[in-house]
């Protein structure tokens, strides 16, 4: 497929998940995900509102998944939390 020149290559979440793994970006993702890290991880790229869609330019999406640290399955209930008071001593 030819490199596009211009402006933005918007795609949806979901056509943005087939794409990355398609591309072997990353091994497997869902809509859902990628609408969970939008919302979560402020280096997301920006995001569009299209009707009832969302949609990201596939041109800064793709390098921000390339670099992106996978997380699977990782526990976050077992990382200990800072203290309410500031002083370092969390709870496991």
């Amino acid at each position: 497929m030819a490199e596009a020149e211009g402006g933005p290559e918007m795609v949806s979440f979901r056509e943005l998940a087939r794409r990355l793994v398609a591309d072997g970006v990353v091994p497997s993702i869902t809509h859902q995900r990628i609408s969970k890290i939008a919302e979560t991880d402020p280096d997301f790229p920006p995001v569009v509102p299209v009707g009832r869609s969302k949609a990201v330019d596939y041109r800064a999406a793709r390098p921000y998944f390339a670099s992106r640290k996978s997380r699977q399955g990782e526990r976050t209930d077992l990382k200990s939390r800072p203290a309410a008071d500031g002083s370092g001593a969390g709870q496991p």
